[in-house]
């Protein structure tokens, strides 16, 4: 029998960070067609920041434990599921129950990790690089010898979507705060400084017929601006609202005001499109094809980094017992990339 236990981190209700609670526990046990993964890295994403102020739209009732996504050794597979994957490094986009030890996940969910990158390598790219690859490919479908505008170009999914971008040909604008600049200039990025430039006035500068996609998460007054910078033909992909953050009130009304917004610009007659991007469309309606996807984009982001078209930017690592330290570092603005929890 196994002689570790579980370690899991709980969020029980509207806390500062250091509210958050260890808990110890039993390993839990592999059900039919499951499998328990042996956390080795976790991450703390902009969705924790939200969920700790009960601001995630869809977030389940407190307590709960949680952590988007994970990577980790299989540990015990359950019955129906391959005996083979025990021992395999996977990883998983699980929105809840990441930050423990050790988390129970459907078989059906992982995605194998390639040999060569490391758990918190290819933790960085887990929820951050199927937003990234989904937003550019499927929604905004970028091509070649295109100019795009991400916000946020230093963040977590904006780090590696102008990597993804700049890989697959396209130029690319990037707002950040003047720390970042340099960065941004190695990869091939035009940097704009959110803070105190005129960003669509530079923009334009920059792309006099207009871009043909803009990256939004901030949501707000800046899905208005991203939408009139936009070339005919172009592309808003809109995947957050990043402003409301600290917000009282509605959690769903930020979101809903902008779907409003989509919406009405989609039944405009200018050739413009909008999205609203959402990693876990389509799951409730179309499970199989939805993993199907999810495998498929998180395998080709795999193989960006493994190529060194996307190098993963590990903000710190710290393990999960000192969670809190490590949401307050996330939300600091202060550091770029991602930081990572470790068991």
């Amino acid at each position: 029998m196994n002689a570790e236990g579980l370690v899991e981190v709980v969020l029980p209700g509207k806390v500062e960070p250091e509210g958050l609670e260890i808990r110890h526990g039993a390993v839990p046990a592999a059900g039919p067609g499951q499998v328990v993964i042996r956390m080795e890295a976790t991450g703390v994403s902009f969705a924790e920041q939200q969920m700790r102020r009960g601001r995630y739209y869809d977030q389940p009732a407190f307590p709960f434990v949680p952590g988007y996504d994970l990577v980790g050794t299989v540990l015990t597979t359950g019955e129906g599921v391959e005996p083979a994957l025990v021992g395999t490094r996977v990883a998983a986009l699980v929105k809840v129950g990441g930050w423990a030890s050790h988390v129970l996940v459907d078989a059906a969910d992982v995605v194998p990790v390639p040999e060569g990158i490391g758990a918190a390598e290819a933790e960085t790219v887990v929820v951050n690089g199927i937003t990234a690859w989904q937003m550019l490919h499927r929604k905004a479908r970028i091509r070649a010898g295109q100019t795009i505008l991400v916000h946020g170009a230093n963040g977590g999914v904006g780090s590696v979507l102008v990597q993804l971008a700049r890989a697959a040909g396209v130029k690319v604008i990037g707002t950040a705060s003047a720390r970042h600049h340099d960065a941004l200039r190695e990869r091939g990025v035009i940097p704009v400084d959110y803070r105190t430039d005129d960003v669509a006035a530079r923009v334009r500068e920059l792309a006099p017929g207009g871009v043909d996609a803009v990256f939004d998460h901030v949501g707000g007054r800046s899905a208005v601006d991203s939408w009139h910078l936009l070339a005919p033909g172009g592309t808003l992909v809109s995947y957050g609202s990043a402003s409301t953050r600290d917000d009282e009130g509605s959690k769903q009304w930020p979101v809903l005001k902008l779907l409003g917004r989509v919406w009405l610009w989609n039944a405009l007659p200018n050739r413009r499109r909008a999205y609203f991007f959402n990693v876990w469309a389509g799951r409730a309606l179309a499970k199989d094809r939805f993993r199907a996807r999810l495998r498929a984009d998180l395998t080709e982001v795999f193989g960006a980094l493994q190529r060194g078209e996307a190098t993963p930017q590990i903000a710190a690592q710290l393990p999960l017992t000192r969670v809190a330290d490590a949401l307050r570092l996330a939300e600091s603005g202060t550091v770029a990339g991602k930081v990572v929890l470790n068991p």
